[in-house]
């Protein structure tokens, strides 16, 4: 999804008013109960500091979240992810999914998990998932994570699945994203 993205192809940048901006981090907050619970979520969007929102071309509604230059969410389709800098810093955020070494090539270059790397011997599936929910990619052998993904399919739903897409990758190592770690906006 953020193959291509840079300062250049964003269409639209515009200051969030505070009311807004306490919208998107309740918004976060309830996705992500441990942001809150263990006050990181006061560090990645504190309350008194200016909100600006990019909005990106395309077929999906792709909205980056920055805070004192730095992208630290974006939102697709109403549904709030981190980045994956900081889903580094924190990954004990999201629920996990451990892909076999095989497909780290095929996700890195932005292809969707498919079952067959999740149902494999080495992979893993950490938490049990439903059909849309957020999830974080990590590969067997490395302990950072490698992409940021929606569930297409339920974890029980992608046991019983050999074939076909598990998961939706939106955001991973080395797109357009990642290698914007600031914006002057």
């Amino acid at each position: 999804m953020f193959r291509k993205f840079s300062k250049e192809e964003v269409s639209g940048h515009s200051r969030v008013k505070s009311s807004a901006a306490r919208g998107i981090r309740a918004n976060i907050s309830d996705t992500y109960p441990k942001l809150e619970e263990e006050g990181i979520l006061d560090v990645l969007f504190p309350k008194k500091e200016p909100v600006v929102v990019l909005k990106c071309p395309g077929p999906k509604q792709v909205q980056v979240v920055v805070i004192q230059g730095e992208p630290r969410f974006f939102c697709c389709e109403g549904d709030y992810y981190p980045t994956l800098r900081i889903l580094c810093q924190y990954p004990h955020i999201m629920p996990r999914l451990r892909i076999d070494r095989g497909a780290i090539k095929y996700v890195l270059s932005g292809a969707q998990i498919m079952c067959p790397g999740l149902n494999s011997p080495a992979a893993t599936l950490h938490d049990e998932l439903e059909e849309g929910e957020p999830v974080a990619i990590f590969a067997e052998g490395k302990e950072n994570p490698l992409a940021i993904g929606c569930m297409l399919l339920s974890t029980a739903e992608i046991r019983k699945t050999e074939k076909g897409p598990g998961v939706e990758n939106l955001h991973c190592l080395n797109d357009g994203l990642w290698k914007t770690p600031l914006i002057d906006a």
